[in-house]
């Protein structure tokens, strides 16, 4: 059992809970709590930590011994850590005394563009982790084939992020691209229509069909789209509001957008 912040794995792991530069170069990242554990593909996974309290539990309650991921941790292997040491590790505020380091899925924006009648989501320089997470969380619900999202966009292996996606990020596709001039030219090529959700729209979202293959533009939080990606955009597209309020959050507004491409598509 591990019970010093200063052994070397101890200080690998806070190292890439907080240094996005260090996940990306060792190629990996890390999921927190039960539900992360359950649903992190087994050959993603590099190093599982337990909090001493957590195998305590699990030893002595005769039905976790039964639960899936007690049977995981059997068979892909784990290490004890003190409940102070996990504390260190942990990236939140109460811990479930369970991490994983997994490596880092990768996909080609390329190849993303072949599926069938393809449903995107393309986020320009969105800041908020948790807004990130909750796409991706939303995406994989309303059925979407792909998130697209500028270099400016927040890493989608922060911890935040991972945890707001409660799974989805292990299942939905995922790319970023160096130029938002070329991945539009490369939408268009592929005959996917484009539509940025922008405050000088004319034409209400639900008001256009996207049972051909669609992606949607979101903005950064604060500003909304640059006017680059926005002159880019097919055609301009508004959500209704009401009262004072000019524009939703940006995963709300995503939300509001893929699930409409839903309902039309089924």
């Amino acid at each position: 059992m591990i019970t010093s912040n200063a052994n070397g794995k101890v200080k690998q792991v806070v190292l890439w809970q907080t240094k996005a530069k260090e996940r990306r170069r060792d190629g990996i990242f890390l999921a927190e709590g039960f539900k992360m554990y359950e649903e992190a593909p087994a050959d993603s996974i590099v190093e599982a930590y337990v909090s001493e309290e957590t195998e305590k539990r699990f030893l002595d309650d005769r039905t976790a011994k039964n639960h899936n991921i007690w049977r995981k941790l059997q068979i892909s292997g784990y290490e004890v850590v003190s409940d102070e040491v996990f504390a260190k590790m942990s990236d939140t505020q109460t811990p479930q005394g369970i991490l994983c380091v997994l490596k880092r899925p990768e996909y080609d924006f390329r190849r993303l563009l072949k599926q069938e009648k393809p449903l995107f989501v393309i986020l320009e320089n969105l800041q908020d982790p948790g807004n990130l997470g909750t796409i991706l969380r939303t995406g994989e619900g309303a059925g979407i084939t792909g998130v697209i999202m500028t270099e400016g966009t927040v890493d989608v292996f922060n911890p935040k992020t991972i945890r707001a996606t409660m799974g989805s990020v292990f299942r939905v596709p995922f790319a970023y691209v160096d130029s938002i001039q070329e991945a539009m030219e490369s939408l268009h090529k592929e005959g996917i229509h484009t539509y940025a959700a922008h405050l000088e729209g004319k034409t209400y979202y639900q008001d256009i069909s996207y049972k051909e293959p669609t992606a949607f533009l979101i903005g950064n939080e604060g500003g909304g789209l640059s006017k680059e990606a926005a002159r880019l955009a097919e055609r301009y597209i508004k959500i209704p509001m009401e009262g004072r309020v000019e524009s939703l959050n940006a995963a709300v507004a995503a939300a509001v957008l893929m699930y409409e491409a839903h309902r039309q598509r089924n």
